[in-house]
């Protein structure tokens, strides 16, 4: 079994809000094989708690602006350091960069295919960490803050 039209369309929609938000390392698996639950994973992370919060907002406005979905579940957001959005069909995991190297999804799921996602979520695997970004989490170049 494979991933659906419709979670390879909510993976895209959601990495391309993701990169728009300047998060790094952006990557999406196709976990329908192993679990029962999903079809998908997407995984991002960001350099700070602001930032993890800015970039799951987006991904939750972007979805429900442009494919009408919104989340069943979502956890982690008072803490801002790994939001889970549940959208049944995928899960999207925005992680603080610390989360992300001790949890090590990555790691775990690297036996599942990986998904395409779009250009500008690809190129977020070479983004430094430390990219500078608005109180919004908008990419700003280094002196306009």
């Amino acid at each position: 079994m494979t991933v659906t039209d419709r979670s390879q369309e909510l993976i895209t929609v959601a990495a391309q809000a993701a990169a728009d938000k300047l998060a790094h390392d952006i990557i999406a698996f196709d976990v329908s094989e192993v679990l029962s639950i999903t079809d998908a994973f997407l995984i991002a992370s960001a350099a700070n708690d602001r930032q993890v919060r800015a970039i799951a907002e987006e991904i939750e406005d972007q979805l429900r602006e442009k494919l009408d979905a919104k989340p069943v579940r979502r956890e982690g957001e008072r803490e801002g350091r790994w939001i889970l959005l549940d959208y049944l069909d995928i899960v999207v995991h925005v992680q603080h960069s610390e989360e992300r190297s001790f949890y090590s999804l990555d790691r775990l799921w690297k036996d599942c295919p990986e998904l395409p996602i779009p250009a500008d979520a690809l190129a977020t695997r070479n983004r430094p960490e430390n990219a500078v970004t608005d109180a919004a989490g908008n990419a700003v170049s280094g002196g306009d803050l």
